[in-house]
């Protein structure tokens, strides 16, 4: 079908290139019209008005608002409910269809039925184009035509069934944009927001950014296998919040891995971005998950101390476990949180500290700059042995041996607990092991410089095995 004019809805996909819903209606259009909606329904829900997120949006449309008018094109950039302002700025356009790219998450399901109900009336298609994710819904099942339980079987069916056609980028014909002069954006106050401290922390920022992180991982990938789980070292990719946001596609880093495969950096990189697309599919077949509900239902019973005072401690990076702390406060301070210490901060928060994990993956949603429902839900379930193809009950991270493993000379921890600045590698693991006087000689008193721990992980270990075997 063709159509004389149409608007792509941008959403989770801030860029100009390799962009699925977008090259649709550039092929089936004369003309197209742009926007994106800030949609006052989720702002008014983000707790802080600071929020890195929101600002990290705001430059990424800045570039892409700069793209499109190197076009010629405009990229309308609304504030409001977007079930009233998108289809009264479809009927303005005049437009006879808006495309957009799918979103798997249950609310956002149910915001795309009834602004295509709205749309319909008004005579106007609703068209949507898979773009988030390689296979999506049920692309990938299992022999019985279900949804796959554990990830090692479906990476595999994933992978077998990964051809060039999946990872080819989609070709963008940008002449039939709608030409346009530039339309105002508004800044982060006028949609109720402060400027944070983004820019400060050096994060790379839009489609710019993300290419520019791409090509530095290029030159690492190779190590990635071997250096990705120790957070002093410069291992991961630092791209989840442009996969986030769709600043880079999918398609783009599969292809870059597929180019590669059979090297073990690649190969594991891809598995990782296998297991985003796992937990969507997950949240998709399983929309209660986003409601709180365990995947494995019979551990919705279980009950839990949740003793304020342990939590507020864990969230502040105040548990007296150097490693833990450090994890939580590189969260606080920026936003981001290295992969194997969202693991073991988790599983300590559960496991060792009592408290529900919904608890801990509400904390992480309000400050994970790429926070997504999916994974986060996934790996916290993963670590709260409650989830589909979790880690087993009965194995519980000893946060002292993780620390000497995977931050062996404390580079890390004193990267964020300045207060153990001076403690010697022997100690700063387990630093309430000093002496009196050794504590008095490195500048680090144990319950004043420094918290004695929260509890003593034996101990917690019991009582967590006996919580999970009831």
């Amino acid at each position: 079908m063709s159509y004389a004019r149409s608007l792509c809805w941008f959403r989770r996909d801030l860029r100009l290139t390799d962009h699925a819903a977008l090259a649709q209606a550039l092929r089936q259009s004369a003309q197209v019209h742009c926007v994106f909606v800030f949609d006052s329904e989720i702002l008014e829900r983000l707790p802080n008005k600071q929020d890195r997120r929101v600002e990290f949006i705001w430059h990424a449309l800045k570039e892409l608002r700069s793209a499109l008018a190197a076009q010629g094109a405009a990229l309308h950039i609304l504030h409001g409910r977007v079930q009233t302002l998108l289809p009264q700025l479809a009927a303005e356009l005049q437009v006879d269809a808006v495309f957009c790219n799918r979103d798997y998450e249950p609310q956002a399901i149910r915001r795309d039925a009834a602004v295509a109900e709205q749309l319909q009336a008004a005579g106007i298609d609703f068209i949507g184009s898979k773009d988030q994710v390689i296979f999506e819904q049920a692309d990938i099942l299992n022999g019985s035509g279900a949804p796959y339980a554990v990830f090692t079987p479906y990476k595999n069916a994933w992978l077998k069934r990964l051809g060039e056609a999946d990872i080819a980028g989609h070709e963008l014909r940008l002449s039939h944009l709608a030409q346009e002069a530039p339309l105002p954006m508004p800044s982060l106050a006028e949609i109720g927001f402060a400027e944070t401290d983004l820019l400060a922390l050096h994060h790379a920022l839009g489609m710019s950014g993300a290419a520019h992180l791409l090509d530095d991982f290029s030159q690492r990938m190779d190590s990635y296998h071997e250096r990705r789980d120790y957070p002093g070292v410069k291992g991961v990719s630092y791209l989840s919040p442009h996969l986030r946001f769709g600043t880079i596609s999918i398609r783009r880093l599969v292809s870059f891995c597929y180019q590669r495969r059979g090297e073990r950096g690649a190969d594991t990189f891809l598995s990782e971005l296998i297991w985003r697309e796992f937990y969507q599919m997950l949240l998709f077949h399983h929309p209660l998950l986003a409601e709180g509900h365990c995947y494995k239902a019979q551990y919705d019973r279980l009950q839990f101390s949740n003793e304020v005072a342990r939590y507020e401690k864990w969230t502040q990076g105040q548990t007296g476990y150097p490693l833990i702390d450090a994890g939580m406060r590189q969260l606080r301070q920026s936003g981001f949180m290295h992969n194997r210490l969202r693991m073991l901060t988790a599983s300590f928060l559960v496991k060792d500290l009592d408290v529900d994990w919904r608890w801990g993956e509400r904390h992480f949603a309000d400050l994970l700059l790429d926070f997504d429902l999916a994974a986060n839900n996934g790996g916290w379930q993963w670590a709260a042995s409650t989830g589909c193809d979790a880690q087993p009950w009965f194995r519980i991270f000893n946060p002292v041996t993780q620390s000497q493993k995977f931050d062996a000379r404390g580079t890390f921890i004193r990267r964020y607990l300045p207060e153990l600045g001076s403690v010697p590698d022997k100690y700063i693991h387990q630093p309430w092991l000093m002496s009196a006087a050794q504590q008095q000689q490195y500048q680090c008193r144990i319950g004043t410089d420094y918290p004695a721990p929260l509890v003593d992980h034996a101990q917690a270990r019991l009582v967590a095995l006996q919580r999970y075997a009831v």
